[in-house]
């Protein structure tokens, strides 16, 4: 972005990414003129214009919307990692841009969000609630948690050798080791989790 404009349309991104987050579209001109303070709609598209640009929009493939390009989605890693004992300090800096789906995805056509359900998984720090990562195509080993098919419903566990079979090692002493008795079936193996803290 140019000098002038680069911190007034950083402001307006962010509202853009508002306004995305909620209404899962882009605004139209007139819309974005309003939310912006705009005069005019000529005010509204010179900045989606600036945007495209950049690469944080672009025309949908009828050319009869705005829809957002793969910048748009970008976030701010910051330069230093956060202690998780002692405290540090942590520039004001935002580092890097980041895209969480790129960190996390690396074949998309390949890749589902699985919701978990239970506990089994609690002590390796996988929670009720979470989104696990899962890729479908990459071979699983020992070590691996993995979604696995057991008697047509879906588990999550680590997938174990014992006795040079494998087995599937839930993390909660609650829970009993599966030892499948025919071919055990992966679905796919966990390359991540997201997990929200607040709703």
């Amino acid at each position: 972005m140019p000098p002038s404009d680069s911190r007034r349309d950083a402001d307006y991104l962010d509202r853009l990414r508002d306004y995305f987050a909620d209404n899962r579209r882009i605004p139209s001109t007139q819309r974005i003129a309003a939310l912006m303070g705009f005069a005019s709609k000529t005010a509204a598209r010179k900045l989606l214009l600036r945007l495209e640009a950049l690469g944080f929009v672009e025309r949908a493939p009828d050319d009869d919307a705005w829809i957002p390009a793969g910048r748009f989605f970008e976030r701010s890693l910051a330069e230093v990692a956060v202690r998780a004992g002692a405290p540090d300090m942590i520039e004001g800096g935002q580092g890097e841009l980041f895209l969480i789906d790129q960190y996390l995805v690396r074949q998309p056509s390949r890749t589902v969000m699985v919701p978990v359900k239970g506990d089994s998984m609690i002590d390796a720090g996988i929670r009720d609630g979470d989104l696990v990562v899962v890729e479908r195509a990459r071979a699983a080993s020992a070590g691996d948690f993995v979604v696995a098919i057991v008697d047509d419903e879906f588990t999550l566990k680590e997938l174990a050798l014992e006795k040079g079979k494998f087995v599937l090692k839930p993390h909660n002493p609650a829970y009993p080791v599966i030892r499948p008795q025919g071919q055990l079936e992966i679905f796919g193996v966990v390359a991540g989790l997201v997990r929200r803290y607040r709703d």
